[in-house]
């Protein structure tokens, strides 16, 4: 039996489902944890370089830092070997729609699309004006994250909508080791 040609694999990881909601869900948590010491040794590093004192002192540019750090983290994770750690635990892998590699151009464009998941309701509680406890942010952001997780049911092939928006999709991935035990 011959071995399947790369336009069969890429044309057969084009047309795969999303893995399962639970497990893409279970990932994006998994990898808040993870971004929390990346961000942490980011700010860590950014309020000794700036001697900052006080909380709030460099407020702004702390955040632009974090912006980019996290942003670094997830295009060179993405366009190096489609997956973070997270997505690695859960075996999924990012593709464009071709079932080829993601470009920098276009982890650069699902990073900042991606922000979908918390900036439509932080946006909200600004534009309302509301000033809300931390449980109640927490709260509200929850809810618009189920939300949006929820409408991949709308999509033919169950992806987030950022993934159809710039031209990648989340696949099942087996580990290269588990596959020769199957």
């Amino acid at each position: 039996m011959t071995a399947p040609s790369s336009d069969t694999a890429s044309t057969d990881l084009a047309r795969q489902k999303a893995p399962p909601l639970r497990r893409r869900l279970a990932s994006f948590l998994y990898e808040g944890v993870l971004l929390f010491g990346v961000s942490f040794t980011a700010a860590f590093i950014y309020s000794t370089a700036t001697r900052q004192q006080h909380a709030l002192q460099g407020r702004t540019g702390l955040g632009l830092v974090l912006l980019v750090v996290v942003g670094l983290y997830f295009v060179w994770l993405w366009t190096r070997s489609g997956q973070t750690l997270a997505m690695q635990t859960w075996h999924v892998r990012l593709l464009t729609v071709d079932g080829q590699p993601v470009g920098v151009g276009r982890a650069i464009a699902r990073y900042l699309c991606s922000w979908v998941w918390f900036a439509p309701p932080l946006l909200a509680l600004w534009w309302l004006g509301l000033t809300v406890s931390g449980w109640a942010v927490f709260g509200i952001i929850l809810a618009w994250v189920l939300c949006y997780a929820a409408l991949s049911f709308l999509h033919p092939r169950r992806q987030f909508w950022h993934d159809a928006l710039c031209g990648t999709q989340l696949v099942p991935w087996v580990p290269p080791a588990a596959q020769g035990k199957r």
